[in-house]
């Protein structure tokens, strides 16, 4: 058996496709939890996210933000406003995962950046990346992680602090689908108040 990092086996969404025995889906309808209507945020909610977006653009403006201070700086605050820090959830970080892959001579290995967990299952697994990278070049990494979940489906979201992208993942069926990428580059409202309501909603589903 050979054993290879996650980054090095898949590097790419057509060898994660081929590797994980994976595809997306055709079924316009098979990820709606991101698109349902959502209860409203808390007063006390929506003036943390403004103060965490104005921190994060501060912290832009400055220069490159490595994958450590978006952790620091934006990820770990937004989970605790979101609750997701106390019971009945819980986050490990750095969660290392090993799993086999179907040609049955292969094991990935790597380390997710966050997870959030009720009891042992797997809500939501979190991917940073660093200031100025695209979300969409995560995705290969994040679905290797998605498809060694104990259970399916699972979500994940992607984020370089400023952009946003959810991913279902279900192993049973081998497909999965993305959200619109979100983004705090916008001049005009937050969509980390979308992002924040996605989250509340998909550790519900």
């Amino acid at each position: 058996m050979v054993t290879l990092g996650v980054t090095k086996a898949i590097t790419n969404l057509t060898e994660a496709h081929e590797r994980l025995s994976i595809s997306p889906t055709p079924d316009a309808t098979f990820f709606s939890e991101w698109k349902a209507s959502f209860p409203p945020l808390s007063d006390i909610e929506q003036a943390r996210l403004e103060h965490l977006k104005q921190r994060y653009l501060h912290y832009a403006d400055s220069g490159a933000i490595t994958e450590g201070t978006v952790n620091l700086i934006l990820l770990s605050p937004l989970l605790e406003t979101l609750g997701f820090i106390d019971p009945p959830y819980q986050v490990r970080g750095e969660k290392y995962v090993r799993f086999e892959i179907e040609d049955g001579d292969t094991q990935l290995d790597g380390l997710i950046d966050a997870l959030v967990l009720q009891d042992r299952f797997w809500l939501i697994v979190i991917e940073s990346k660093r200031y100025g990278f695209s979300v969409r070049q995560a995705l290969p990494q994040t679905l290797a992680y998605m498809v060694s979940a104990p259970m399916s489906p699972v979500f994940a979201l992607i984020t370089t602090g400023e952009d946003y992208l959810f991913v279902k993942c279900d192993r049973n069926s081998s497909h999965y689908a993305l959200s619109d990428k979100l983004t705090l580059s916008t001049v005009e409202g937050n969509e980390l108040y979308t992002v924040a309501q996605i989250l509340k909603r998909l550790v519900n589903v």
